[in-house]
């Protein structure tokens, strides 16, 4: 083989992985069915108010209860006949409950946590693996982009050299919640804006409030506040997040085949 043949330019756009992470009700599934002929794999009853195609949507109930089940759906989206062109996991810190179902199952075990030294989550790796390679083959092989939805944490971080401060993350585990944001292009967080006022008090103190508004942003960029990445040049650090427009506003950023 000669390498020189091998040798191309140009950018070579393949569907995007992306992780959004957010609170509760922040409209993270609305985004996600806003994208090109999207189904649905729920791990959680989130989905009866929205107009979507979803597996089990109709079922009680109307969510995977297994990780066996999971994989089954993602095993038929890549072996049968359909139009969809994204799959939507909603959500991923629901699919980690099943996978330590699943790890449990395995060892013979109750709790993941009984399992010596922790182990059980890095044993868990193995189905994260599994996951996140038949994503891929969807992605490769079916050309399905990938949304992965998650609800966030507030944890503690540490870097060499500053004081140990907060910030949103998704709310996985820290070893699956690594493997995951690695793998994935994207990584948004759906902040929400908030203002704050001063108050004199008299005797040189001031009052310092935060008020909210109800407008939320996209954030795309890691900050100390917040976990967040992207691949995608030209893509602003912060978007508008408005519930009819959130994935368009996204997506035009999307690059295309040179």
């Amino acid at each position: 083989m000669n390498l020189a043949d091998e040798i191309s330019g140009g950018i070579v756009a393949k569907p995007h992985r992306i992780l959004l992470h957010g609170e509760e009700g922040d409209g993270k599934s609305t985004f996600a069915s806003q994208a090109n002929d999207p189904i649905f794999v729920p791990t959680e009853d989130r989905l009866g108010h929205i107009p979507c195609n979803a597996f089990f949507k109709r079922r009680v109930p109307p969510y995977c209860t297994s990780y066996e089940e999971y994989i089954s759906c993602l095993t038929w989206l890549g072996t049968e006949n359909h139009s969809f062109q994204t799959v939507v996991t909603d959500t991923v810190d629901g699919l980690e409950k099943l996978i330590w179902a699943d790890v449990c199952r395995q060892r013979k075990v109750e709790n993941i946590k009984d399992i010596k030294y922790q182990d059980g989550f890095t044993f868990a790796l193995v189905q994260w693996a599994e996951v996140m390679a038949c994503l891929d083959a969807l992605r490769t092989d079916r050309g399905m982009t990938v949304i992965l939805l998650a609800h966030t944490d507030v944890e503690k971080h540490q870097q060499p050299g500053i004081d140990t401060y907060q910030r949103y993350t998704p709310l996985l585990h820290k070893l699956s919640s690594e493997a995951i944001r690695n793998w994935c292009d994207e990584v948004l967080f759906i902040a929400h804006k908030v203002y704050t006022t001063s108050t004199d008090e008299g005797f040189g103190r001031t009052r310092t409030k935060g008020i909210g508004t109800g407008e939320k942003t996209l954030k795309t960029t890691q900050r100390p506040s917040h976990v967040a990445k992207n691949s995608i040049a030209g893509l602003p650090d912060e978007l508008p997040f408005e519930k009819d427009t959130s994935w368009q506003t996204f997506a035009q950023y999307l690059p295309k085949s040179v």
